[in-house]
Formats: C-alpha cells, sequence, structure tokens
C-alpha cells in the first residue's frame, strides 16, 4: 500500500465485536495452570534451557530428553556430545539437569552421567 492510499477500515467479525463489549474480563484460566511471564509452555522451556546449557558450555545439546514444571520453573535433562568419535556411536555424551526459574533462566546445572552415544539403557 502507498503512502497516498488510505487505509481501508477493518471487517470486525461479530465474535470480535462480542470481546471487545467484554473489555476488562480476563478469560477463563483452566484449573492448575500457572503464568509464567519468561517461559510460556513446555516448548518454550526446552528451547531456553538448551540455549543457556550451550552458551555455559560451549557445546550445542544434541537432545533434551525430559522436561517437567515444578512449582518455581522447569528442570530438564539435556545430553550433550562431550567427545566426538568415528564411529559415533564410540562418541562421549553427557546428561545434564538444568534447572530454570519461572522466568526461564538457568539458576544451575549439573551433570548426571557420561556414557557412549551406542551404550543402551538396561532394565535394572
Amino acid at each position: 500500500m502507498s503512502g497516498s492510499e488510505p487505509a481501508r477500515p477493518r471487517r470486525v467479525s461479530p465474535r470480535a465485536a462480542d470481546e471487545g463489549e467484554k473489555q476488562g474480563r480476563q478469560p477463563p484460566r483452566r484449573a492448575g495452570a500457572r503464568h509464567r511471564s519468561g517461559v510460556h509452555g513446555a516448548a518454550s522451556a526446552m528451547r531456553s534451557a538448551a540455549e543457556q546449557l550451550t552458551q555455559l558450555l560451549g557445546r550445542p545439546p544434541d537432545s533434551v530428553s525430559s522436561l517437567k514444571p515444578t512449582e518455581d520453573g522447569w528442570v530438564a535433562q539435556v545430553e550433550v556430545v562431550e567427545l566426538e568419535r568415528i564411529p559415533d556411536t564410540t562418541s562421549v555424551m553427557a546428561s545434564y539437569k538444568v534447572t530454570l526459574d519461572e522466568d526461564g533462566e538457568l539458576i544451575s546445572y549439573e551433570r548426571t552421567r557420561r556414557y557412549t552415544r551406542g551404550m543402551i539403557d538396561r532394565p535394572t
């Protein structure tokens, strides 16, 4: 649209008009839902955990193997390649426990396990 064309009025659906009349009212929240100002959902928490751990370790994560909400934020298990080898099934992997606050900021991390990529978990 050029600068000389007038802006066309926007169509407003009947539903949107009804919503406009209800200004000031918040939509009902699901039972047990908590508002997280910095992290909005599991996908955002996963990205946040992976990005911040990458900055600290200098290595990109291979995967996020678990993610759990807590009262204070999130806890994730992040898998990282610590030593690349050929063949890649012999590469050394590490699993890190990453704790995020409710804003998505990393507050702690800890290496919990080292293993070779080709190693499978066995039932205990």
